[in-house]
C-alpha cells in the first residue's frame, strides 16, 4: 500500500524511525520518505546510511505547527513516532513533556487535516493505560486526541487510528542497551528495580510489521494492541549476564512493578483478532459507521470478556531465559 505514496515519520530520527524506514525501503518503492526531527546531528548521520533519491529530511519540531504543515504538504501518510518518553524526567519536567506529547499531538493532527493526509498512525506506549505517572498521562492525552481526531476531521477521507505496545527489545534508552553498557565495562552486578517487575516485550521488527498492518486494518479510532510476550526482568538480567549477581535498586519515581495494556475499565469496547487486540472508541463520530469487529484486512474479532485485562504479569505468554537470550543475540538495530 506504499508503493507510489509519500510517508511522513515524526521522530523519525529514532530506533523505530530508523528500523521503520529500513523496512520501507526494502518492502516498498514509495515516492517520498519525510524525515521529521529536531536533531541534526542524527540527521546527518541518517543521511549517509539512507541516501536513496526518495529521502527528504525536515528539521523541525512537533511543537512547531508551521512546520508541520510544511512538512506534510502531499503527504499519504503519517507516523508519529516523536515524544519526550523518559518516565523519571517527566516527574521533574512535566511542562517539557506536555508541550511535546500533547501539544505537538494537537499540531500532527491539525497538519495532517489541513493537508489531507489519507491515514495517520500515532506510537503510544502501555504506560498510557490507567497511568500512575506523568508521561502515561500525557500519553493518554495524546492517544484521545487521535481518536476524536476522527470527528474534527469530518467529511474529509483523513482517519486517525493509535498503535499501543511495551517495551521495545534495544531501542535506545532501554534497559537491553543498559544492561550491555554496563557489562562491557566490567560490571560486578546488575542493578534490579523489584524481582517481581515484569514487562511486554517486543522487536522492533515485530512493532514495524504491526505499525504498517495497522494502516491497512484502520477504519478510524482504533487503538491497536499487538499480542505479545511477557519477560521478568531478573530472567532478563540471567539472560544476558548468567554470572553477574543482581542488586536490588528499587522502583524508580512513576514506574510501575507490572504493565497494563488494556484496562478492565476497557474491556466492554475491547475485540479480540488473531493476533491482537483492538480498543474501539467510545464515542460515535459523524458520518462515520464503522463495524470494527471486521477490520479493513478483512479480519474477523470478538468481543473480550468482560473482566478480561492485558496485563504484564497475568499474560499467558512469557519468555523463558534461554528465548531472552536467543532474542537479543538476534537483535538488530
Amino acid at each position: 500500500m506504499f508503493n507510489g505514496k509519500s510517508i511522513f515519520i515524526s521522530g523519525g530520527t529514532g530506533s523505530f524511525g530508523r528500523k521503520f524506514i529500513r523496512i520501507l525501503l526494502e518492502r516498498y518503492q514509495p515516492k517520498r520518505v519525510v524525515v521529521f526531527s529536531r536533531d541534526e546531528l542524527k540527521q546527518y548521520e541518517m543521511q549517509q546510511e539512507f541516501n536513496e533519491p526518495c529521502m527528504r529530511f525536515f528539521l523541525g519540531d512537533v511543537r512547531d505547527a508551521e512546520r508541520l504543515h510544511q512538512g506534510m504538504r502531499g503527504i499519504d501518510y503519517v507516523v508519529h513516532a516523536a515524544a519526550l518518553k523518559h518516565v523519571p524526567a517527566a516527574e521533574y519536567n512535566p511542562t517539557e513533556f506536555i508541550r511535546t506529547n500533547v501539544n505537538g499531538a494537537e499540531n500532527i493532527i491539525a497538519a495532517a487535516i489541513a493537508n489531507g493526509v489519507k491515514g495517520v498512525i500515532a506510537l503510544s506506549t502501555d504506560k498510557a493505560a490507567s497511568p500512575i505517572n506523568l508521561y502515561g498521562a500525557t500519553k493518554l492525552l495524546s492517544d484521545k486526541l487521535f481518536v476524536a481526531a476522527n470527528n474534527i476531521a469530518g467529511d474529509q477521507a483523513t482517519r486517525f487510528a493509535v498503535v499501543r505496545y511495551g517495551n521495545v527489545a534495544g531501542s535506545r534508552g532501554s534497559i537491553v542497551p543498559f544492561f550491555n553498557k554496563l557489562i562491557a565495562q566490567g560490571a560486578s552486578e546488575l542493578p534490579i528495580t523489584d524481582v517481581r517487575m515484569t514487562r511486554f516485550w517486543i522487536t522492533l521488527e515485530h512493532g514495524v510489521d504491526f505499525v504498517m498492518k495497522s494502516f491497512a486494518r484502520m477504519q478510524g479510532g482504533e487503538v491497536f494492541v499487538p499480542k505479545i510476550p511477557s519477560i521478568r526482568i531478573v530472567d532478563l538480567a540471567q539472560a544476558m549476564a548468567a554470572d553477574l549477581p543482581h542488586k536490588l535498586v528499587g522502583i524508580r519515581p512513576g514506574e510501575k512493578l507490572h504493565e497494563l495494556m488494556v484496562p478492565l475499565d476497557d474491556a466492554r469496547m475491547t475485540l479480540e483478532f488473531a493476533d491482537h487486540y483492538t480498543i474501539v472508541p467510545s464515542i460515535r463520530f459523524n458520518n462515520v459507521d464503522a463495524d470494527f469487529s471486521l477490520d479493513g484486512l478483512g479480519e474477523q474479532g470478538r468481543a473480550v470478556a468482560d473482566e478480561f485485562e492485558y496485563r504484564s504479569d497475568t499474560n499467558p505468554h512469557f519468555l523463558t531465559v534461554e528465548q531472552i537470550a536467543a532474542l537479543h543475540a538476534d537483535i538488530k538495530p
